[in-house]
């Protein structure tokens, strides 16, 4: 049974708008469901929501897109896409779900649905609701897009007969409306309908399962601390493919992705520091003007779909050894902000990648945030991603370089060159950057250097790529780094 407290309500009813009307689904006594039900297949149960469809199970195709609305802390509504094959449906709580089916209004299509249409942008048909979705959020959050905007927003939709040049041209003609928003009907209907679901914590126990999802962070610091080996999930865009792919029973998940507290970033003239919750498109608002080699690599890292999901305290807490941020961050010396009911420390990422898969997170700590220190006059910090398409992929390797040169004389006064993809974990080349430490940074000296690479890694060879292409392509990156530095 669920549990009132006065001061911390509990229920097990995950609450939220969908079709207009305010829905509830208890999970404690709906046997057709569980906590780790998606949305995909809670939408494809029910008999009005068939647009959505199941493609991969795993956030590639696209073609299970919706749009979820939510309240930000001034109470307007911003809109995202998303994979519904990646969302559990606890994460729906105190959220409006917008499928294809949501957006005619009194029998008239939608203007991206008519953009569709009018530009014959679409064949068999399969992936058009999610293209749609994607679409439409694009209609809501830009006027005028630009054509990166544009194909940013679709890098997440797989299209297989029709061809993107109609598609492109449909969002061109829809997300045209000078400020005007004609899907703004009801919106402050829905807004009203979010601001009654109370805020409370979801905690939903079934007989295989239990799912925790707290409203602040003091109480997932006190459920963590009496619960250690429970699976901890934000964005649920890795866990989510232990169940889809693997059909994994999860006994026992702690859901951090209602927590405020977790997705706020604040800057000093000396740093930021950004909220593990935080999601990976607003990652990449936040720190495009102070730190470009993040933002680069985040602009590459799956799709707006994906990113809108996943957070930063998740990519970390994998330890991936091909993750895209965590070489990035080891380059811009940032720390990992851990912290349990005990207390607080900030351990330097180099320090907290243990091995593969491995951090220095004691089982009671939670990672709370991401202290990034701003560069000092004359650092110079680069990021390379290699893999198999530029757009959704996952690395072969990648390569983050920071550079300190003597403006007299044009000598290494530091440098830290971090690999990921090159060994079990994302690993600095020290004895590279020793070798090059108090050299002139010269082409000759950086080709002196890169040999090194042999005995600093030992790569494996997998689908993506063999252990000398890797070898060699790692030691070309230093090089590129070189010619995009060389003061001429």
């Amino acid at each position: 049974m669920t549990t009132i407290d006065e001061g911390n309500p509990m229920t097990s009813t995950v609450s939220f708008v969908l079709g207009g009307r305010l829905q509830s689904v208890d999970l404690n006594g709906a046997p057709e469901s569980s906590p780790t039900t998606t949305v995909l297949n809670y939408l494809r149960a029910l008999p009005t929501h068939k647009g959505v469809k199941e493609g991969c199970a795993e956030g590639d195709c696209g073609a299970c897109t919706v749009v979820l609305g939510e309240l930000d802390t001034h109470g307007n509504l911003r809109y995202k896409a998303v994979d519904s094959c990646l969302v559990f449906l606890p994460m729906l709580h105190r959220k409006q779900l917008v499928t294809v089916e949501n957006l005619a209004s009194n029998g008239e299509l939608h203007a991206v649905q008519q953009a569709m249409v009018d530009t014959d942008g679409s064949q068999c048909g399969f992936c058009t609701p999610g293209f749609i979705m994607s679409l439409f959020t694009l209609y809501k959050n830009y006027d005028h897009p630009t054509r990166g905007e544009i194909n940013d927003a679709l890098t997440g939709n797989l299209c297989r007969c029709t061809g993107y040049r109609p598609i492109v041209e449909a969002a061109s003609r829809s997300c045209v409306h000078k400020g005007i928003d004609h899907f703004s009907n009801g919106e402050q209907d829905v807004t009203r309908m979010l601001q009654s679901i109370s805020v409370s914590t979801l905690n939903i126990r079934t007989a295989r399962q239990e799912y925790h999802q707290p409203a602040t962070l003091a109480e997932a610091l006190e459920w963590k601390s009496t619960h250690k080996d429970t699976v901890v999930t934000n964005g649920a865009t890795d866990i989510a493919l232990r169940v889809t792919k693997k059909h994994e029973l999860l006994k026992s998940i702690l859901d951090l992705s209602a927590i405020r507290e977790l997705q706020a970033c604040s800057e000093t003239n000396q740093e930021i520091v950004l909220g593990s919750g935080m999601n990976l498109n607003d990652v990449f608002d936040s720190v495009k003007k102070d730190f470009p080699a993040l933002s680069d690599m985040l602009s590459v890292f799956g799709s707006r779909q994906i990113r809108n999901l996943a957070t930063l305290g998740g990519n970390l807490g994998t330890a991936s050894p091909i993750s895209d941020t965590i070489p990035v961050l080891m380059a811009y010396n940032a720390s990992i902000r851990l912290q349990s009911t005990g207390g607080t420390r900030d351990v330097p990422l180099n320090d907290f990648i243990k091995g593969y898969r491995e951090t220095d997170r004691k089982p009671d700590e939670l990672i709370t945030a991401v202290v990034i220190p701003k560069l000092s006059a004359g650092i110079i910090v680069r990021s390379y991603k290699i893999s198999k398409r530029k757009d959704l992929d996952i690395s072969t390797l990648s390569g983050v370089f920071r550079l300190q040169l003597n403006s007299r004389n044009n000598v290494v006064e530091s440098i830290r060159l971090c690999y990921g993809g090159m060994a079990a974990m994302v690993k600095r080349a020290r004895s590279l950057e020793q070798s090059l430490i108090g050299k002139k940074w010269e082409r000759s000296t950086v080709e002196q250097v890169m040999p090194l690479i042999e005995k600093e890694f030992t790569p494996i060879a997998d689908a993506r790529g063999g252990i000398e292409f890797r070898k060699a392509a790692a030691a070309n990156l230093l090089l590129k780094f070189w010619s995009e530095t060389n003061p001429k």
